[in-house]
């Protein structure tokens, strides 16, 4: 019964990892046209810990962690909130929201090669296969003039990358970290944090903080669906899976996310999707499915 009730609930996590956080790009996307992006990271994130922090009260939960984990939640929410997602989000202003998910999209790539570096993990030969065409898949994708026609979009690209290796060691890092053992807490306390340190930077960069109540409806209606579905559904749902699988299987929402960023970003903003990036989507894709995939490459004997 335990079995079947974990299977449940790791295939309702991946769904929220695939599919919620797929639209992330969007929603951030739309946000960040009418707010500063380190401001509206940091509200999205500490709004989030502060109501998971509330509703885990409501259900008896204590709050109580030790020295040890308050200072590992503290490094996975700048691993992953405060630089990997609020620069992030900074990208998103010279960088189309499908083209940033795409680039995200070489995460498992990254996850395999420090896995190499920090573990000396070995890498199988379906999983060089995938990191050439991960290679490849990247070249098509900034070698497009429109997207690297100006200095601000190439520092963007670089900036994107940095973020994608911020969250992937994050993932390893989470994976082995003693950290609180309800995952709810251990979302609130990274988010919190996270958010935190986003304001910090934010006022220190003289960010302009505008008053929700400014926003436009658009905006408003983003940033809700960013605390509560990007935030707290799916992050904890990260969290979750980070526990139950390994950290280069829960990257696989690589697959997932560009796709329905793509088609969003291409459906709502209007933004362009060339016939260069669905070329390089799918071979980015391929060589993520390579590195992932379990099956080995053998010589097929045939019999007269």
């Amino acid at each position: 019964m335990q079995k079947s009730r974990d299977t449940v609930l790791i295939v309702l996590a991946f769904f929220a990892i695939y599919v919620i956080w797929g639209s992330t790009y969007l929603l951030n996307k739309i946000a960040v046209s009418e707010i500063s992006p380190l401001y509206l990271a940091s509200i999205r994130f500490t709004v989030a810990g502060l109501l998971i922090f509330l509703t885990a009260k409501l259900l008896g939960h204590s709050l109580a962690i030790n020295k040890r984990q308050l200072i590992n939640s503290i490094i996975a929410g700048f691993l992953f909130l405060t630089y990997g997602n609020g620069v992030f989000v900074w990208a998103l202003k010279y960088v189309d929201s499908g083209f940033a998910a795409l680039e995200a999209s070489t995460q498992p790539l990254i996850i395999l090669v420090l896995m190499r570096l920090i573990d000396g993990k070995k890498i199988k030969i379906m999983s060089v296969i995938g990191v050439l065409l991960g290679v490849v898949g990247i070249y098509l994708l900034v070698s497009q003039k429109g997207i690297t026609a100006d200095k601000e979009s190439i520092f963007s690209i670089i900036m994107i990358f940095t973020c994608v290796v911020s969250w992937s060691y994050g993932s390893i890092f989470v994976a082995k970290a003693q950290l609180p053992s309800k995952y709810l807490i251990s979302t609130g306390y990274q988010m919190v944090s996270g958010g935190l340190l986003l304001l910090i930077f934010s006022a220190l960069l003289g960010e302009e903080w505008l008053s929700p109540l400014k926003w436009n409806s658009s905006t408003q209606i983003s940033m809700f669906l960013l605390i509560i579905f990007g935030g707290i559904v799916a992050f904890t749902a990260f969290n979750y899976l980070l526990k139950k699988v390994s950290a280069e299987k829960v990257a696989t929402s690589a697959y997932v996310n560009p796709i329905i960023a793509l088609l969003l970003g291409w459906y709502i903003l209007d933004e362009q999707i060339t016939g260069q990036s669905i070329i390089a989507a799918i071979v980015l894709l391929t060589g993520v499915y390579f590195i992932n995939t379990k099956r080995i490459i053998r010589p097929r004997i045939t019999g007269r």
